[in-house]
C-alpha cells in the first residue's frame, strides 16, 4: 500500500507545480470520496478559500450529483465576480465524477 500511496503523492505534486490560482485567476479544486465530491475556490497567492461546495445526493448517481455540484460552485464563482478559473484535479483521472463536476462549472460560466 505504501508504494500506491507514493505514486497518487507525486502525480498530484506533478499537477501542483505546474496549477496554481493567481489573484485573477483561482484554482478550482476537487475532492473525491466514495460518497461525495468536494470542489474548492482557492487564491494561492494570498492563500484563502474563495468558496467551497459538496455534492448531495438525493435520488441521483454520483456522476450526476457530481454535475449538480460543479453547476453549484460555478454559481458561487459567480457571486463572487470569478469567470475564470484554472482545474485542479488533484491526482485523479479526468473521467467519471471528475469529467462530470469540470463540465457541470462549465455548463454553470466558468471557463478553464
Amino acid at each position: 500500500m505504501k508504494l500506491l500511496n507514493d505514486s497518487k503523492k507525486r502525480i498530484k505534486l506533478k499537477i501542483r507545480s505546474k496549477v496554481s490560482g493567481t489573484e485573477t485567476i483561482a484554482r478550482l479544486t476537487i475532492f473525491r470520496s466514495n460518497k461525495f465530491v468536494y470542489g474548492q475556490l482557492i487564491y494561492d497567492t494570498l492563500g484563502q478559500t474563495i468558496g467551497n461546495i459538496i455534492s448531495k445526493i438525493d435520488g441521483k448517481n454520483k456522476v450526476e450529483a457530481s454535475f449538480e455540484a460543479g453547476k453549484l460552485i460555478a454559481k458561487v464563482a459567480l457571486d463572487k465576480n470569478i469567470k475564470e478559473v484554472v482545474f485542479d484535479r488533484n491526482g485523479y483521472k479526468y473521467h467519471g465524477r471528475v469529467k462530470s463536476f469540470a463540465d457541470g462549472a462549465r455548463e454553470g460560466g466558468l471557463k478553464f
